[in-house]
């Protein structure tokens, strides 16, 4: 029996759960023994030219080791995008939590004081805080570069043309707040140079290869001058790609005082300087028939990209993934890009595609209430067809397979879709405060859709343990464990004699991480192609050994043994005696999975909500999922992503919102302020399972981490629209909290009034 498509207990938990992890700040090497601590001096003004800064204090502090600014770093620029970004900000400060300058002491005890003196001379200057700020253009973060767009795609001016022919044009602008990571661990880095002239970093980051290379390119030396290792982390959800700005000022600082340099954010940091997601506008317009056709479908994005544009990729992500799971005629969209002086903005669990979703999510239900149909029968109308696949979308997007149809009605009879509709009229007819709401959304995902590939490696040693090194990055979401049982069944080797290992760039040179949903499909796809070039390197050998005809060979998987096809009695050879005898002592296979094409994992869900309209109180009450990602390697690793991913999409909809005054000062700044979702608040998820498989990688499988994210978040927010559309409200901005409930239900019953005085 395989292995593969069982539930099993997740190898990594028991030491995170029991020791706990080793994560950057629990290090104690040999290497980073008596290292010094750094903390980085931020703004607390959100737009200020910098008239000068006084260290000296500072360095005579106790304990301090250096005191370093912008002109101290002696760094080449930053790699420029459309306006630049300094390390250390050395003229012009652009948000709240931009870092000035860096101080380095002997004890972590002494950093604070040390900081204060730190003497920065701001001469405040008007603050950007708004989307709408930013395009008004009153104020430039950048005035040389004439404007305070920085990007601008898609179709030039709109021609309404698209829309002849409609019966129907609904148009509404939707917000995709802007949100925080909060990973429980926040970010952290250790370096340390050696004698060689080498510098070692130890990062929480996502992606070990990719940081070695910025931090190679930013300080001036050769990659192989640059090993970065990457202990446990606790969480990254695209935050953590790479390395950020702030490693490269620790690796400079290290190496000017040719001592180890050690750095842990506090809480507070974490929420205003690391990178935050979505803080997106969208404005649909979308056109049809009163039969519930859509004709045509117009997207109008503005992307609010932070004090520097870090990621301009997330609107034209959004661009891409427009449609949806609907075949639509007529397809327009454009997006612009604008800095504004809050927290740059970068990857988040789904990095642009959730904005495509809630947008176009939204746009249907709009649409339905309209012309007065189901939402469902709305959108089963409009659905691509299995038949149609491949399915090149009009905005470019290659689908490889999806049954959208077949998810939504797996979700609906789950659910008894019938029997809460009519539970919904029965309290609408008799009075009820308490408003049933249901949220529907269906989705399809573009995942590893980066254009690379993958590293595999994998080692049988002579004892048969098997040892694979992943190019992924496993770092919470269970892969290792997925690997490993991939491993197990194609070789036919007991998990507890397999380890993989992944991280540290001298043991895996060549990766490109994880991000994107892309590691079981192209790193499983790497591994699996490493094993069966370990298994044909095997098969000769063991010929030789058995005194037979390679192609009379085969693999017995259940014990683990080769033997004579046909002749099971016959002398067997386990992989440990095959090992032995292979010329390095080991059997051995490194290799590049480049292969793999980006896959559309797809899915439906539905959001039950009460709302009491007296208090403007919202309870969830059940989600119900389908969630196709092909082929599940672990259906308990499955499981949690998709209850992560529900989770978030359910706290954005919500609770989670990252907010400025007009100074542009963050209102957001602990935990006693942002609220990111508990199990409290969550109601016990009801998923219903579906597996379309692809055939663009070794596995047929999809990406998942974000997927249900980006169809929880419309359904809860369309349900909690739905529930107080029998008060008059269309249209509510995320997240939907009491206030925000009453503040649309105030707007509707002015609304009526002036009606009814009309």
């Amino acid at each position: 029996m395989s292995i593969v498509g069982t539930r099993v207990v997740r190898r990594e938990d028991r030491n995170l759960i029991t020791a706990g992890g080793t994560y950057v700040d629990d290090l104690r090497t040999e290497a980073l023994s008596g290292a010094a601590h750094a903390v980085f001096v931020r703004s607390p003004i959100a737009h200020a030219r910098i008239a000068g800064i006084d260290v000296r204090a500072a360095k005579e502090a106790p304990g301090v080791l250096g005191v370093f600014t912008a002109a101290d770093l002696g760094l080449a620029p930053r790699p420029a995008g459309p306006v630049p970004e300094p390390w250390l900000a050395g003229e012009v400060v652009r948000y709240v939590g931009e870092p000035v300058a860096l101080v380095v002491t002997e004890e972590r005890y002494q950093l604070a004081d040390a900081a204060e003196l730190v003497d920065v001379d701001y001469e405040p200057l008007e603050a950007v805080a708004s989307i709408d700020a930013a395009l008004a253009g009153e104020t430039l973060l950048f005035p040389e570069h004439g404007s305070n767009i920085v990007q601008v795609k898609g179709a030039g001016e709109f021609d309404d043309a698209i829309f002849a022919g409609c019966e129907v044009v609904v148009t509404q602008t939707i917000l995709n707040q802007r949100v925080a990571p909060a990973p429980l661990e926040v970010r952290g880095a250790a370096c340390v140079w050696g004698e060689d002239g080498r510098l070692t970093a130890w990062l929480s980051t996502q992606n070990a290869q990719m940081a070695r290379s910025q931090l190679a390119g930013a300080l001036g030396v050769g990659e192989e001058s640059v090993r970065v290792i990457a202990p446990d982390v606790g969480g990254g959800f695209g935050a953590k790609i790479g390395a950020d700005p702030e490693a490269i000022v620790l690796g400079r600082a290290a190496e000017r005082l040719g001592r180890g340099v050690r750095w842990v954010e506090s809480r507070s940091e974490n929420l205003t300087a690391m990178t935050h997601g979505r803080a997106q506008r969208n404005t649909v317009t979308i056109g049809g028939k009163r039969d519930g056709t859509v004709l045509a479908y117009r997207l109008d994005v503005v992307q609010d990209a932070g004090a520097y544009p870090r990621m301009l990729l997330l609107p034209t992500l959004t661009e891409l993934m427009a449609v949806g799971v609907y075949r639509f005629p007529r397809v327009e969209t454009r997006s612009r890009a604008v800095v504004t002086t809050t927290t740059p903005i970068g990857a988040y669990r789904g990095a642009g595609r959730p904005e495509a979703t809630a947008a176009v999510e939204r746009a249907m239900d709009r649409f339905a209430a309209e012309i007065g149909l189901d939402p469902a029968e709305v959108r089963r109308v409009n659905f691509i067809r299995p038949e149609e696949f491949p399915y090149r979308s009009p905005t470019g997007a290659s689908y490889d397979t999806g049954e959208y149809a077949a998810a939504l009605d797996k979700v609906l009879e789950a659910a008894g879709y019938a029997g809460l509709r009519a539970e919904q009229r029965r309290r609408r007819e008799a009075g009820d405060p308490v408003e049933l709401g249901l949220g529907i959304a269906a989705y399809v995902e573009i995942t590893g859709g980066d254009g690379g590939g993958e590293s595999g490696r994998v080692d049988i040693h002579p004892d048969g343990s098997v040892v694979a090194w992943t190019g992924s990055s496993p770092h919470g979401q269970g892969l290792g464990t997925s690997l490993a049982m991939l491993l197990s069944d194609q070789l036919g080797v007991p998990l507890e004699k397999i380890t993989v290992r992944h991280g540290d760039t001298d043991e895996v040179p060549k990766a490109v991480g994880t991000f994107g949903s892309r590691s079981l499909q192209l790193g499983g796809s790497a591994i699996r192609q490493a094993a069966e070039e370990v298994i044909a390197r095997a098969r000769e050998l063991a010929a030789d050994l058995l005194e037979a005809a390679p192609d009379d060979l085969e693999l017995d998987t259940e014990r683990g043994v080769w033997q004579v096809r046909g002749a099971p009695s016959s002398t067997v050879l386990s992989w440990a005696q095959v090992a032995e005898t292979a010329e390095e002592g080991r059997l051995s296979a490194d290799v590049w999975f480049g292969g793999g094409a980006p896959t559309f994992p797809f899915g439906a869900h539905l959001a039950v909500v009460e709302v009491d309209t007296e208090t403007g109180k919202v309870d969830l009450r059940r989600i119900i999922a389908v969630d196709d990602a092909g082929p599940i390697v672990n259906p308990l690793t499955f499981r949690g992503q998709r209850h992560g991913g529900l989770g978030q999409g359910a706290a954005q909809a919500l609770m989670e919102v990252v907010t400025y005054d007009d100074d542009g000062n963050p209102t957001t700044a602990t935990l006693a302020d942002y609220s990111f979702v508990t199990a409290v608040e969550l109601p016990d998820f009801e998923l219903v399972d579906m597996a379309t498989p692809t055939d663009r990688n070794l596995l047929g499988v999809k990406g998942i981490g974000e997927a249900a994210t980006i169809g929880s978040t419309p359904a809860v927010h369309n349900a909690v629209v739905d529930a107080l559309s029998a008060r008059g409200v269309t249209h509510l901005d995320m997240p939907t909290t009491p206030i925000r409930v009453w503040a649309a239900l105030e707007e509707a019953a002015v609304r009526a009034r002036k009606g009814s005085a009309e």
